[in-house]
């Protein structure tokens, strides 16, 4: 069993950056893809990215394709999203989770997630 755990996010301005970390423990980190979620108030679970073991982004979401960046430091069993120009619509909790398999586009194909960390955007 792998153990997940998120940090970085915060309340920031429209415009600004923020990384985001997704520290794994518990079993090798670097065999697996992680991908990358989210979930503002009031609606369903959205896939933002996934990276493979390579560091290869394997699938993005339009609505980020641009903006945020992946990349993960397998020695450090640690994966990053990286934030830029944030909106006030990036406004959720972030989640980072391991694939399983089948399409990355789907909460169901995780099977490990972390907390989340808030991430909040102001105009």
């Amino acid at each position: 069993q792998v153990q997940l755990v998120e940090s970085g996010g915060g309340l920031v301005q429209a415009g600004d950056s923020l990384r985001l970390s997704c520290a794994a423990s518990g079993r090798t980190f670097s065999y697996y893809t992680t991908g990358w979620f989210r979930q503002a108030p009031g609606k369903e679970r959205e896939f933002v990215v996934a990276i493979a073991w390579s560091g290869t982004a394997t699938a993005i979401a339009d609505s980020v394709k641009g903006r945020f960046t992946t990349s993960r430091d397998n020695a450090k069993n640690t994966a990053y999203l990286q934030m830029n120009s944030l909106k006030p619509e990036d406004t959720a909790v972030y989640y980072c989770a391991e694939y399983s398999g089948g399409s990355y586009y789907s909460p169901r194909n995780y099977k490990y997630w972390g907390p989340g960390t808030q991430v909040t955007v102001s105009s």
